[in-house]
């Protein structure tokens, strides 16, 4: 039996005065005087389908009983609508089809809420029922296009001569940066697998077998903290080179890159992508994934605040602190209200308050103006580039603080300030990271990416002697204000891969027991090697607008890491735990 001849998106003006056979949802039913309506919904869209009891009351009897989420297969004739009754909205808009049999496949329970492309039902609801909410055009089309993204992605790298190899799931723990998900084996009683936070060691390792171009669609999982742009499961495009240098290799990415969004969206992305120091990022921005599309920056006002009364910025320079000021443009509409809402959102990165002053007519008004000189403020308004209508805001605190507070603010202000072209795709690459953070917390060094970056060779020499000086072969790169690739030269020589685990406090017995497999590898002739990892969902949430990755990604988790429909994670019986050895300690 057949169920359907043509998918229901496809019906047009073509097919006029043609027989069709359909299938699909009702989506909705509509009964206007004894001629009924049906919007037949799938995955291609859906048609207006006419139950009229002139043409065949069995059909229009079997239609009076039509639900909400029905699937049926209908027959019918193509016809085309009257002027006044054409949908200029939809793709079949201009088309019905006049029903001449039906079959009901199956019927639906009441869906626990209306399957509309607008809809405002909690997220919490729409992830229990995930497999309703798919039903929805805008969900399903979010999948769609990541189909197509993917399926762009691999042309590219195919036919630029890339080869896709799977690595392992089921692996050994290492530290990347993150907590890994850990596997109790079931044979070794006590040992544990480790699901890859990132393939990063294998590609390495393919590199060093000759592969020289590998790309992955690969699965990471990183047991931390989530929000908006984060999943314990996520996906990411893996992409590993050799004997490539790091022009060459961005040449590749932006290309890459650049042709997907055209293919699928058909936006031109202009090339090659801006650059720009991760110094001057944090200095200009506060941020080292700065949102480019719109033009508010940070300034250094600590020369025009030399010998100013107020006792905060004298703290600060006694402190050794920095001082840093946002010029918000036009910050004229903004409220007193929302001064002290800002005051306390900065309050979340750390900054103990938020200075401002009003740039009006009569020059700087706020109830601080009065501890600084003339002077301070023609220059202070001379830095900023300080006309009438703006608002001024400080921070001074340590480098992190400051920047932190006055980059996320920056965000903050532009979107009250309605500053954010929301139409435009801004790339760039933020170059140039430190090698290595400090962890006060730790009281020790560790990796700005992961430990096998390469540090710049000129500066190989501060290795022991400036650790926080020395900078990485890295680069990441940044659209809207997101990170949605990162990576880097890798290192291939054995020796300075020593000298790096050294700095990181890692002791030859544990890079032997952690990485011993890849350093006997770095022994054997290991090429030059750069790479990086594109975030899929995260790229995709972006292209189509999404507020969150959970509405790009087929079957996400919560924030708190579960799902709703399957209710995962969930506990075990006592005789699988005794089979892995393990207990649960109450």
């Amino acid at each position: 039996m057949r169920f359907r001849t043509k998918e229901n998106g496809m019906v047009g003006k073509d097919l006029v005065g043609q027989t069709v056979k359909l299938a699909g949802w009702v989506l909705r039913r509509r009964d206007h005087g004894g001629v009924i309506f049906i919007d037949l919904r799938d995955r291609t869209g859906f048609v207006q389908v006419v139950f009229n009891p002139e043409i065949n009351n069995d059909a229009h009897v079997k239609a009076q009983d039509l639900r909400s989420e029905y699937v049926i297969s209908v027959e019918g004739i193509v016809r085309l609508r009257a002027p006044d009754m054409i949908n200029p909205k939809i793709a079949t808009g201009e088309i019905e089809v006049m029903i001449s049999s039906i079959e009901v496949l199956n019927t639906s329970e009441t869906p626990p809420f209306m399957l509309e492309d607008e809809i405002d039902t909690h997220e919490e609801s729409r992830l229990k029922y995930r497999y309703l909410d798919l039903r929805r055009s805008p969900s399903f089309d979010n999948i769609y296009k990541r189909h197509l993204v993917v399926a762009s992605f691999r042309r590219h790298l195919n036919d630029l001569g890339f080869i896709d190899v799977e690595t392992p799931i089921l692996n050994k723990s290492t530290p990347e940066g993150a907590r890994d998900f850990l596997v109790p084996s079931r044979l070794s009683h006590g040992d544990f697998y480790a699901l890859p936070q990132s393939p990063q060691i294998f590609k390495q390792l393919l590199m060093i077998a000759g592969f020289e171009k590998y790309y992955q669609v690969a699965k990471c999982f990183r047991d931390e903290d989530l929000r908006a742009d984060r999943q314990p499961e996520f996906t990411q495009i893996d992409i590993e080179t050799s004997f490539l240098d790091t022009d060459e290799y961005l040449t590749i990415m932006e290309g890459m890159m650049a042709s997907v969004i055209k293919e699928i969206y058909d936006i031109n992305v202009e090339v090659p992508f801006p650059r720009m120091e991760y110094s001057e990022a944090m200095e200009k921005y506060g941020s080292d994934k700065p949102d480019t599309r719109f033009d508010l920056k940070l300034v250094n006002v600590e020369e025009a605040l030399e010998g100013c009364n107020f006792q905060v910025f004298q703290n600060a320079v006694q402190n050794k602190f920095i001082i840093r000021c946002l010029n918000a443009k036009g910050g004229e509409t903004l409220s007193r209200k929302d001064i002290d809402d800002f005051t306390k959102y900065v309050s979340i990165f750390g900054a103990k308050g938020l200075a401002w002053m009003r740039v009006t007519e009569n020059g700087l008004e706020s109830n601080i103006v009065k501890f600084f000189t003339e002077e301070n403020q023609a220059k202070l308004i001379k830095a900023t580039n300080a006309e009438k209508g703006d608002l001024l805001f400080f921070v001074a605190d340590t480098p992190k603080v400051t920047y932190d507070a006055l980059g996320n603010l920056r965000l903050r202000v532009a979107e009250k300030l309605g500053l954010i072209d929301e139409n435009k795709l801004n790339f760039l690459w933020v170059v140039g990271f430190p090698l290595f953070e400090y962890d006060a917390k730790e009281r020790r060094y560790s990796s700005t990416h992961h430990p096998f970056t390469a540090p710049i060779p000129e500066d190989l020499h501060l290795l022991e002697s400036d650790v926080l000086s020395v900078r990485s072969d890295t680069y990441d790169c940044v659209l809207n204000g997101n990170e949605v690739a990162g990576g880097g030269q890798r290192i291939y020589d054995s020796k300075v891969q020593s000298r790096v685990f050294t700095t990181l406090g890692i002791s030859e017995e544990m890079a032997e027991e952690r990485f011993g497999f890849l350093l006997d590898a770095l022994k054997f002739g290991a090429p030059p090697m750069c790479g990086c990892a594109l975030g899929l969902d995260r790229f995709v949430m972006l292209l189509q607008k999404q507020p969150s990755i959970r509405d790009v990604i087929a079957f996400p988790k919560t924030q708190k890491g579960q799902c709703p429909m399957s209710a995962c994670p969930s506990s075990v019986d006592e005789e699988q735990l005794g089979e892995l050895g393990l207990q649960i300690q109450k």
